[in-house]
């Protein structure tokens, strides 16, 4: 499994208010959404009129189809007509075979609390 993240700053030199901002960033993002399978998001320069801090992310069982999809999104917001690409950032992290190498996750936790609550229910006290 490889997760692929990506950072995205766009210069939108036309935009006049945060509503000509939102403007561009939402169109773009919907776009983005509707065409490729990959979350994206504004995570910086929230309150700056003329630029916007994007963040992509996706998860992928093989490196390459990470780096093609980041590589997608970054082409098509170098195809924007309002903005253009000032500075982009993009790391694929490799998590084990499957995700073989992760530890456990909430399933253990759930597990390992199950026999807990269960004696809390039936009146028992623990030792």
């Amino acid at each position: 499994m490889f997760i692929g993240v990506s950072r995205i700053v766009l210069a939108i030199p036309g935009a006049r208010s945060l509503k000509d901002k939102r403007r561009v960033v939402h169109a773009f993002r919907d776009r983005v959404r509707a065409r490729l399978s990959v979350s994206i998001a504004e995570v910086g320069e929230l309150e700056l009129y003329q630029r916007a801090t994007l963040g992509v992310a996706v998860v992928a069982r093989d490196s390459a189809h990470c780096s093609s999809l980041l590589s997608d999104v970054e082409r098509a917001a170098r195809g924007l007509r309002e903005a253009w690409v000032s500075d982009v950032a993009t790391e694929v992290i490799p998590m084990g075979m499957g995700g073989a190498s992760l530890g456990p996750g909430i399933e253990h936790a759930l597990e390992a609390s199950a026999p807990a609550a269960e004696s809390e229910d039936s009146g028992e006290e623990d030792p």
